[in-house]
């Protein structure tokens, strides 16, 4: 039973071909980042229109080195939200073509369910149930997965997502695109005993988050002590630490409610090293074991795509009736 999945939810391209015995046969990942860095952001014209030229070349260099024919596909899988519409529309408008000539299914996936299930895809993956960290560019959610298709959402942010707030901070520093990973590696520069940030609403019950006022806690601080190169790195330390702090209490806290004893932290902020030595720390504390994605499997890409569509075909999910819809919004 092979599996081709196909992910292009917003500035990312990526294919993969998955095999019920065998595991993961090949992926590819074209990242956009070089398009849209001129710009400080995705345009989404951009990003659907490079999505156009990069799909099928990919599509035929992963088949091509896991050795696979098109004969050989049960079934296609492709991310139909959440992301940008005209981004998801190319994804889903090739996977319903290629499963019609082929009268195999096309599979409709959450972007966010593959990021959760992303850790799956490693020799030591999570059994359920267990907590889930879901930190991306436009997520941060707490998720209490009980099963595979089975998720009840304890908590999320009121705002901004972490990443989100991770690229408006590192623009307010004037760090080039993306802005994420390049204020960790700013971070490392800096003094921990400068400046001290608020964790938000680490003193209110619940398992909500808020990133926007700590994002103004960072620009009111930059407004008033200039942006020489120490502080700006001595900012973004302290952004960062505020940050993931909030992030590894509410863990914490829902573990505290939940009783779980695994934690799998998933989506593109699960990269940060900061916020994976302090969730590490905490494991040890607590006994907890905590899972997470190859770094290559955090950001977007195909591999979570086709596992996750894998899942679904194999618990009799048929696929579409070539009515192409996608969900620019899509909770789990």
């Amino acid at each position: 039973m092979i599996i081709l999945g196909i992910e292009t939810s917003c500035d990312e391209t990526g294919v993969a071909v998955y095999d019920a015995k065998r595991g993961l046969l090949a992926h590819k990942l074209y990242s956009q980042v070089t398009l849209h860095a001129e710009f400080g952001g995705v345009v989404p014209e951009l990003a659907s229109r490079d999505h156009v030229r990069k799909l099928l070349p990919l599509v035929k260099e992963v088949m091509g080195e896991a050795r696979v024919e098109l004969q050989d596909l049960a079934a296609i899988v492709y991310t139909a939200g959440p992301g940008l519409v005209g981004a998801l529309l190319v994804g889903a408008a090739f996977a319903n073509a290629l499963s019609f000539v082929l009268k195999i299914p096309a599979i409709a996936v959450n972007h966010m369910e593959a990021h959760l299930l992303a850790p799956f895809l490693e020799p030591d993956p999570p059994d359920f149930p267990f907590l889930a960290l879901l930190v991306s560019g436009g997520h941060t959610q707490l998720i209490e997965a009980t099963a595979f298709g089975k998720y009840q959402i304890l908590g999320e942010t009121l705002d901004d997502a972490v990443g989100e707030a991770f690229d408006k901070v590192a623009k307010i520093l004037k760090l080039p695109y993306p802005g994420g990973p390049e204020l960790a590696k700013l971070a490392k520069k800096g003094n921990p005993k400068r400046f001290c940030f608020p964790r938000p609403m680490v003193n209110r019950k619940g398992l909500n988050f808020s990133f926007s006022g700590l994002k103004t806690f960072a620009l009111n601080c930059f407004r008033e002590f200039g942006d020489d190169d120490q502080t700006r790195a001595d900012i973004a330390y302290a952004f960062q630490d505020a940050a993931t702090d909030s992030l590894v209490i509410k863990c914490r806290r829902a573990i505290e409610q939940t009783n779980l004893t695994q934690i799998v932290v998933a989506g593109g902020v699960s990269a940060n090293e900061t916020l994976r030595q302090k969730l590490d720390h905490m494991g040890k504390e607590e006994s907890l074991k905590v899972y997470y994605p190859r770094l290559e499997f955090c950001t977007d890409n195909g591999a979570m795509i086709a596992y996750a569509g894998w899942r679904y075909f194999v618990a009799g999910k048929k696929g579409s009736d070539m009515e192409i819809k996608v969900y620019p919004r899509w909770e789990m």
